[in-house]
């Protein structure tokens, strides 16, 4: 971790507070905080709300700056790795009443205003553990920000982003090869027949209304389904949990050809657009209720991921893509806070989701570090947070937030007062002294 930390931002004062700042955030945030936390080494905390406001609007902390710490620490997660999965996603920040964000943009309704955010985040393909984000577009009323060296034009809808966000990922040249899985929205022929052309490869969930060429015949999803059910094809393979119930999952798979027209529409016209026959493999994962018998849920994965992957891997694949909206939710509501955020600008809440994205990389390292010492960290972490787990349960990603903050802090106060065991003693007993019963 020591050195994909390293930033250059040709300061050293700047680098310094980067790394502060990344403290901060090393943390489990109450929903009525606004800011970072502040050390226990800085006496003013007026001064770290000054310094945080220097550091955001400082020419030479770009977002192109503050992301590659975390391209680099996900190049040497991926190392020695055949596939990594690059899971996109897109999030809505609400800002409907923060009126000093002069550039926040009104979405689908009036009461949808804030930014929209595209973040692309690495997932190993082995154990389905989050890595890094690497990529990030946050569009407002003023275009495009974008950890890119060129920006997205204005218009640019969401399956538009896409193609330039893969670009960017492979001229990162990560020591991986990777599989971008996508959401539903992502079913689009012509974006597929097109990510296909450039040597992508992709996962994404099919809608059920599909048509497609499957032995000869045009049909939908559910007929496939149906044919394969009735052949014996589907095969029960683990069991897992769906809303909180039991289920056993099954899955089966088939070759299917895209070759109807994609459809666009240009200038307000829905137009056909020919294109070379797509060929793709369907995976059908169901899930079942192991006791009524009943279908608690059905995806239609597509992809074009090479046969040496097996059915049963890539509905785990995609499983994992879960991974992106838990990283949505601890920056939102699970441990950053970022919906109570006060930067006045898109370009500064950029630029600070980039430096707690840098403590989520943290807390989640140590979090699937399975060596004996980080096991027994996690536990001191665990206790410090003073949250409880349920039993079996390994530490969530909050609580280990929570405890190191204590223990950032906590090393502070000893380096400060240069580990005097007299002054701890007084502090103990001046403790004591204010406690019922003291």
């Amino acid at each position: 971790m020591e050195n994909s930390y390293a930033i250059d931002l040709h300061d050293e004062r700047l680098n310094e507070r980067y790394h502060k700042m990344v403290k901060g955030h090393i943390h489990h945030t109450p929903n009525t905080a606004t800011g970072s936390t502040v050390p226990f080494s800085v006496k003013d905390p007026h001064a770290v709300t000054q310094a945080t406001w220097r550091f955001f609007a400082n020419d030479h902390v770009t977002p192109q700056a503050l992301v590659e710490p975390l391209r680099n620490f996900a190049r040497q997660q991926c190392a020695g790795t055949k596939y990594t999965l690059a899971v996109l996603d897109w999030s809505t920040l609400g800002y409907r009443k923060h009126t000093a964000k002069k550039d926040a943009v009104q979405m689908t309704h009036e009461y949808d205003v804030g930014y929209d955010l595209m973040a692309q985040l690495p997932v190993s393909a082995q154990s389905g553990n989050p890595i890094a984000l690497i990529q990030a577009h946050m569009k407002t009323a003023n275009g495009f920000l974008s950890t890119a060296e060129t920006a997205l034009s204005a218009d640019e809808n969401h399956l538009a982003q896409v193609l330039p966000m893969m670009r960017d990922a492979a001229a990162m040249e990560l020591p991986t090869t990777l599989v971008h899985v996508i959401d539903r929205e992502a079913d689009s022929v012509f974006h597929l027949r097109e990510w296909n052309a450039e040597g992508y490869l992709f996962l994404i969930r099919g809608k059920s209304d599909r048509w497609v060429r499957w032995r000869g015949k045009e049909v939908q999803y559910d007929e496939i389904e149906s044919r394969l059910e009735s052949e014996d094809a589907f095969q029960e393979t683990r069991e897992v949990t769906i809303k909180g119930k039991p289920g056993v999952q099954h899955i089966a798979a088939a070759e299917i050809v895209l070759d109807r027209p994609a459809t666009r529409n240009v200038d307000g016209r829905v137009v056909q657009i020919p294109g070379d026959a797509l060929e793709l493999r369907l995976v059908i994962a169901k899930v079942i209720d192991p006791v009524s018998g009943n279908v608690l849920s059905t995806w239609y994965l597509l992809t074009n991921v090479p046969h040496d992957i097996s059915a049963e891997q890539i509905a785990l694949w995609y499983y994992f893509r879960w991974d992106i909206e838990s990283f949505f939710k601890l920056l939102k509501s699970g441990s950053q806070q970022l919906k109570h955020w006060q930067q006045e600008s898109g370009e500064a809440m950029l630029k600070r989701l980039l430096v707690a994205s840098m403590a989520c990389a943290v807390v989640w390292s140590l979090q699937h570090d399975e060596s004996e010492e980080s096991v027994e960290f996690q536990k001191v972490l665990v206790r410090f947070s003073g949250k409880r787990l349920k039993r079996g349960h390994s530490p969530t990603a909050g609580s280990l937030l929570t405890g190191y903050f204590v223990v950032l802090q906590m090393l502070d106060y000893l380096d400060e007062i240069d580990y005097d065991i007299d002054e701890l003693k007084r502090l103990k007993t001046t403790s004591d002294k204010f406690l019922p019963g003291g």
